[in-house]
């Protein structure tokens, strides 16, 4: 723990145990990626992906963000799995049950072949498992036109909250309901390219990322 990755409003939520953590990473894909850059401050949704104490990113070369953030600038990443609305009886209540990672540091480009191999493969295999050994590897090109980088996660923590609204006693016997919706999320069915030629069925790692991001969440 630093005092970047203390919890300060309500302390009682913040988890800081790695293992903790990369459950959260572990259910999601998609992060928060926020610097400054010389016009000023900037976040950027992209894909991630974690491989035992390391956090991939990758994308263009020609990436603004990743050209930034590989010359040293500092990055905090944030990664929200929505787990269900909390109706309260008062407005003021209401709010939302939620798994969250913040990550602080400075990124490092991957610039060994073997190590940017398998951080693509980490990548390809987090949101789809086992299709880098069935989809086209890239080509020289495109590996080229690539780029990764690692961030470590140790400076990192979660913020948790689960269970009931948190209603002031005086409203308990109000007639308003009050509950959690619970929010959900999983891959619907699978639509086939219109060009896929025939007899090409759905494979096994596209079945597994269907059940994958199904009990995921």
């Amino acid at each position: 723990m630093t005092d970047r990755t203390r919890v300060q409003r309500l302390p009682e939520r913040g988890v800081y145990g790695l293992d903790e953590i990369r459950k959260v990473l572990d259910s999601n894909f998609v992060c928060h990626v926020a610097y400054v850059a010389d016009h000023g401050p900037v976040v950027l949704p992209t894909l991630y992906a974690v491989e035992g104490d390391t956090m991939y990113l990758h994308g263009s070369t020609g990436s603004h963000m990743l050209r930034t953030l590989k010359g040293g600038a500092p990055v905090c990443v944030a990664v929200t799995n929505v787990d269900g609305i909390v109706a309260a009886r008062s407005v003021f209540h209401h709010s939302i049950n939620y798994r969250s990672v913040v990550v602080f540091g400075n990124a490092v480009e991957v610039t060994d072949v073997e190590e940017k191999l398998n951080a693509l493969r980490v990548m390809t295999n987090h949101m789809l498992p086992g299709r880098w050994d069935e989809a086209r590897r890239p080509s020289t090109a495109e590996f080229t036109q690539t780029a990764a980088l690692k961030l470590p996660i140790n400076e990192s923590s979660a913020k948790v909250r689960t269970g009931w609204p948190k209603d002031d006693a005086e409203d308990l016997g109000l007639p308003v309901w009050a509950g959690v919706l619970p929010f959900g999320r999983s891959l619907g069915v699978p639509l086939a390219d219109p060009a896929l030629p025939d007899g090409v069925a759905i494979s096994d790692p596209v079945r597994a990322a269907v059940e994958k991001w199904r009990t995921e969440t």
